[in-house]
């Protein structure tokens, strides 16, 4: 582990910095002040007392289907994490983790190519751990923290530990069996399922019906002229 006392961003001084960083090396920090989240979205910083981490993977130097996945074990892995200490997080397509409706982390992956070879993948994550909520009043969707939600002062360290031994605990046996391998777990806490959604994908909506998850990760939608498709990106409205 690596850990650095003030960056802009986790992910991005890991990317700058990939040929020197060895597998499976973790670089994170508690004062982060320029994170960003999917579609290149702002990840807002609300205080020093919150996880900002980088996971470096090289599993090879080509690209597989399942690396795409990633953010998805990630994502119940962290679930599961948070499970530790008495909450009851739900995940929303693809990776966002919500506790009581309201958004508690974000994740983001990134991979790095030169010359047509894999150099690394680099899965970033912020994690509200000690946050008043005072604090969160300025960011654009409800959120929350695990202090918040539990009434406790949460140990960042211990929590970090908690995360990554149970990611790396099954980390080479997803590579091998991809998203079938927590397909269930996720399923068992993902929301919105079985509902009318609207999803955006770039610059367009589409509306249907949530029919389920596919062995890929994707999600399948029937929309109102009873067509199926299946998104790999978007963002449930």
């Amino acid at each position: 582990m690596f850990y650095i006392e003030q960056v802009d961003s986790t992910n991005k001084y890991t990317k700058e910095h990939i040929g020197d960083i060895s597998d499976k090396t973790i670089v994170y920090t508690f004062n982060q002040t320029a994170g960003r989240g999917r579609l290149c979205r702002r990840w807002d910083y609300v205080g020093e007392n919150n996880i900002y981490a980088s996971i470096v993977l090289k599993p090879s130097d080509k690209m597989k289907d399942v690396y795409a996945n990633l953010t998805q074990y990630l994502c119940v892995v962290l679930a599961q994490t948070f499970e530790e200490y008495g909450v009851e997080p739900k995940i929303k397509w693809p990776n966002d983790i919500l506790i009581n409706s309201k958004k508690i982390s974000g994740i983001l992956a990134e991979s790095i190519l030169e010359g047509g070879l894999l150099k690394g993948i680099v899965l970033g994550v912020g994690i509200n751990l000690n946050t008043k909520k005072e604090a969160l009043k300025g960011i654009s969707q409800p959120a929350t923290s695990l202090n918040i939600e539990t009434g406790k002062n949460i140990d960042k360290n211990e929590f970090l530990k908690r995360l990554l031994d149970r990611f790396f605990l099954r980390y080479d046996e997803f590579i091998a069996q991809n998203f079938l391998l927590i397909k269930d777990e996720y399923i068992r806490r993902i929301l919105f399922l079985n509902q009318k959604i609207t999803v955006r994908v770039f610059d367009k909506e589409i509306s249907g019906f949530a029919a389920g998850i596919t062995d890929e990760g994707g999600l399948r939608i029937l929309t109102e002229d009873n067509k199926e498709q299946v998104l790999l990106i978007g963002d449930i409205l």
